[in-house]
């Protein structure tokens, strides 16, 4: 959940008359992801939103299942997916279940002249490669390498990048999105002993209202399907807003380690948490400093949850032949660990420089097509001595 936040021109009161220079009324809309029973923002359009013009038959979008259930270790290379001119075309669903969806893309565009919205999801967009600046009716965030990019479903958005060489990892999540429960006080804010805090949460700037009637397409992805609806009035015409849901960026490389004499667990990473899955993020930190300890990680089973990581950059000391963009997988009912010699190899080592992104879901992932299509095939058969 963001801190409150307020962009713009708004009233004195909610659900009061705020009008126009020319007497006539702004509309007011509440934006929540789930219902009126949590957070949510308001915002002050210059026409309603709601003015429908055209419907374009609906695109199948639903990603197709090769694997619907296994038990052991995978790896798949990221880098193999195509970059494709469109933003959308060219996101690909890699595992995926009844939770979330995770997605990468190599876009050599943005979103052109439509706008996109998931009405299904929360989307996180990680960004690996590439910088540009995400549009929406709050304002604008500029990304770059290592941010993530927070939307609440339903937020309409265009995606623009400066160039043509884009890697994203991209999760869609059927549960709202927020900060670990442990990291905040029972009013809202960050605590103390949380690896960030609000100041590094970056929120839209240069509100810009665009009072313009015409013919707007907004691609919306719904249940497997997307959706062309075209609207008559610019879906960016907010004058102002006011809230606590909305779209930010909070960047990998502020993310503050922490570290101890022995080596930590994995929550100690998290960022990011759903009821249904986690997020956490591996950075450049120093190693456990008790005389006899060892910094790779121990052996663990995953019972509970699929652990699949996506690798940024730097080297990973319990990782052999670790690239970047590569994707492992551990589901749950097998132990994993570190790759022999990993251990002794550890010892005595001050420091690691590894950056990527983990996602521990619940329920077991599935693998689709794409997947299958960029599988190292001999993973597998790595633990062997």
């Amino acid at each position: 959940m963001p801190h409150y936040y307020k962009l713009g021109k708004i009233p004195h009161k909610r659900h009061t008359q705020f009008k126009k220079p020319d007497g006539s009324l702004y509309s007011e809309q509440l934006f929540s992801t789930e219902g009126f029973a949590t957070e949510y923002s308001i915002l002050y359009h210059a026409h309603p939103p709601t003015q429908i013009v055209k419907c374009d038959d609906p695109i199948p979008v639903m990603p197709r299942i090769a694997e619907e259930k296994m038990l052991k270790h995978r790896s798949f290379d990221g880098f193999q997916i195509k970059p494709e001119n469109d933003y959308l075309d060219s996101r690909k669903a890699i595992l995926v279940n009844d939770d979330c969806q995770v997605i990468l893309a190599a876009p050599r565009q943005g979103t052109g002249d439509y706008f996109y919205k998931n009405a299904d999801a929360d989307e996180m967009i990680f960004v690996h490669e590439g910088k540009g600046v995400v549009s929406t009716c709050y304002g604008q965030l500029a990304f770059g390498y290592g941010d993530y990019i927070m939307l609440p479903r339903g937020t309409i958005y265009q995606i623009n990048f400066e160039d043509e060489n884009n890697r994203l990892f991209i999760v869609e999540s059927h549960h709202a999105m927020r900060y670990p429960k442990r990291y905040m006080s029972r009013y809202g804010q960050l605590m103390e002993h949380s690896p960030y805090c609000e100041r590094d949460i970056r929120t839209p700037e240069n509100l810009q209202s665009f009072d313009e009637k015409g013919d707007f397409v907004i691609k919306t992805k719904k249940q497997g399907w997307l959706y062309g609806i075209h609207y008559g009035t610019h879906p960016f015409d907010v004058v102002g807003w006011d809230g606590c849901c909305y779209p930010y960026i909070f960047s990998i490389h502020d993310f503050e380690p922490i570290t101890g004499r022995v080596h930590q667990p994995p929550p100690v990473h998290q960022t990011f948490e759903t009821d249904a899955f986690v997020v956490c993020s591996f950075v450049p930190r120093l190693y456990d400093y008790h005389p006899d300890a060892i910094p790779a990680p121990y052996n663990h089973s995953n019972i509970d949850s699929d652990e699949l990581l996506y690798y940024v950059d730097g080297e990973f000391m319990s990782r052999k032949h670790v690239s970047r963009g590569m994707i492992t997988l551990h589901p749950a009912g097998i132990p994993h660990g570190p790759h022999p010699g990993a251990v002794q190899k550890s010892i005595g080592a001050k420091e690691t420089k590894e950056l990527a992104v983990m996602v521990d879901t619940f329920r077991p992932l599935k693998l689709t097509e794409y997947a299958i299509g960029i599988e190292d095939k001999n993973y597998i058969m790595s633990w062997a001595e």
